[in-house]
């Protein structure tokens, strides 16, 4: 990061001078005479603007002047971290449930994934010193993004998440082996996984407790995310009488879940609607910090020269026209 500032500002002051120099040098009188109205006629345009050009010199080059005294300088700023913040790998759940339309905001409903979508993303920005990646889950399970501290890589691979895109089942034992796989390796104080879904796990070839057991293995956290109202939710479906709502049971496996959270030190949280979700990760946000050191680098690099120079060469100039060409009688 570039910024300007100057090391002495307190120098400015002196450019009160300015005005001073400007009032007094109008204000002189060189040659009485009972009346100049005759000459007054006769002065041209061109006489005025010349008349004037030494005091606008010397005001720029005092102005100059002051500038330069007042020590210029461009600084520099670099921001080392020096110690890692918590590796996080965020599982979420796009398979074909995640589109029930039970969360509201601002009167209007929207679909599961969505609303996740926004939170998850108010998380991401708070957590700017922590590596996070994005592990998506449906009927498989794939790394949307590894590891990574840019921000802008991570929350555009979130925007781009849609319903069905890894398939319409749940494979939650698959999404955490993946997960373990990021993280395992890893030299950092502290490996977490927050998976969030919406159902039971009924599609990979790994069981979630197993892959729970492996996650405790290698030190890593799970905090688990139930997300959905207690009984039936809503869905958008198309039939001869157009798109209508459809209300269907929700199944989660809150047990499995709370299994998974308690075998690797974790948290089982249940998300019913927008308010709660987020409450939800502000608590993981609370829960998760980490002190990270880091280092400010800032080099400053003098500019008084750039403005001391021409300050010079100014009032040079006008000494010189000033005893020359633009010369004052007497």
């Amino acid at each position: 990061m570039t910024f300007f500032r100057f090391e002495d500002p307190w120098l400015l002051l002196f450019f009160l001078i300015v005005p001073y120099l400007a009032f007094k040098t109008r204000n002189s009188v060189t040659i009485n005479y009972s009346s100049i109205a005759i000459l007054q006629k006769v002065r041209s345009t061109r006489v005025d603007i010349l008349s004037a050009l030494p005091l606008i010199l010397r005001l720029l080059a005092v102005s100059l002047i002051v500038l330069a005294l007042a020590r210029p300088q461009e600084g520099h700023k670099s921001t080392e971290i020096l110690s890692v913040g918590v590796d996080i790998m965020l599982a979420l759940d796009t398979s074909g449930s995640m589109q029930a339309l039970d969360f509201i905001k601002d009167e209007k409903r929207d679909t599961r994934l969505a609303m996740v979508k926004d939170v998850v993303a108010d998380f991401i920005e708070n957590r700017p010193n922590d590596r996070m990646g994005m592990i998506v889950f449906g009927s498989e399970a794939y790394t949307q993004c590894p590891l990574t501290l840019d921000q802008g890589i991570l929350q555009s691979f979130l925007s781009k998440l849609e319903i069905g895109m890894a398939g319409d089942a749940t494979a939650i034992g698959s999404a955490i082996g993946i997960a373990v796989k990021r993280l395992k390796d890893l030299e950092s104080e502290s490996k977490l996984i927050i998976l969030l879904t919406d159902g039971r796990s009924n599609a990979g070839n790994l069981a979630p407790l197993q892959a729970a057991q492996t996650a405790k293995a290698f030190g890593i956290k799970i905090h688990t995310i139930a997300v959905g109202t207690h009984g039936e939710a809503p869905f958008l479906v198309n039939s001869i009488f157009g798109q209508r709502y459809v209300y269907q049971k929700v199944d989660i496996d809150e047990d499995t879940l709370k299994e998974i959270s308690e075998l690797t030190g974790g948290q089982y949280f249940r998300a019913t609607d927008l308010e709660s979700l987020k409450e939800i990760y502000k608590q993981i946000d609370q829960m998760e910090k980490s002190e990270v050191k880091i280092l400010d680098h800032s080099e400053y690099t003098d500019l008084f020269h750039y403005f001391l120079i021409p300050g010079i060469l100014l009032l040079l100039l006008e000494i010189s026209l000033s005893n020359t060409v633009l010369r004052r009688i007497p």
